[in-house]
This record gives structure tokens, sequence and C-alpha cells, in this order.
């Protein structure tokens, strides 16, 4: 976890700074595994058409990677405009 988000709770009793910390690990574990949920049911609706054989072919494994790069890339521009944001609001004026 990031220790720089318990930098407010510094006037917290340990007992609460450890449960809120857990609380955020949890809470970034399970965002973390809904966006890799995400990540493969679009990028497999999007990319296998067919169940021919085990593998996939190289069209459909060219799709998948190229699907991830995209969900990725997308995903950290979002991070990376949130903490920007975040920034703004904490300077004062």
């Amino acid at each position: 976890m990031d220790k720089s988000m318990l930098g407010d709770l510094d006037a917290l009793p340990d007992e609460d700074k450890l449960r809120m910390s857990s609380t955020i690990d949890q809470l970034q574990i399970r965002d973390s595994l809904r966006m890799y949920n995400t990540l493969v049911e679009r990028c497999f609706t999007d990319c296998v058409d067919t169940f021919r054989r085990k593998t996939l072919d190289k069209q459909e494994e060219t799709c998948v990677r190229r699907c991830a790069e995209k969900f990725l890339k997308h995903s950290m521009r979002v991070g990376m405009r949130f903490a920007e944001l975040n920034q703004g609001a904490a300077t004062p004026d």
C-alpha cells in the first residue's frame, strides 16, 4: 500500500491505522482483480470467434495482444489523469 495515503491518519490510534491500511489494501486488490477480469472478458469477447482448437490462432493472438495493450494504456492514462486532478485539488489557491 502507498504509505502517502495514510499521511492524514497520523492522529488515529495504531489499531485504527492498521484497520484502515488493511481496508485500503483489500480495496486495491479488489480493484486490480476487477480490472483484470474486465480486460479478459472484453478482449476474449472481441477477439475469439470460434472454438476450433485449444489454442488461439495467429489472428486471435494478435487481436488479444493489441486489445490488452490498448486496455492497459487506457487504464494507465485514466489513472494518471485522476492523479493530476487529485494533486490540483490538494493544492491551495
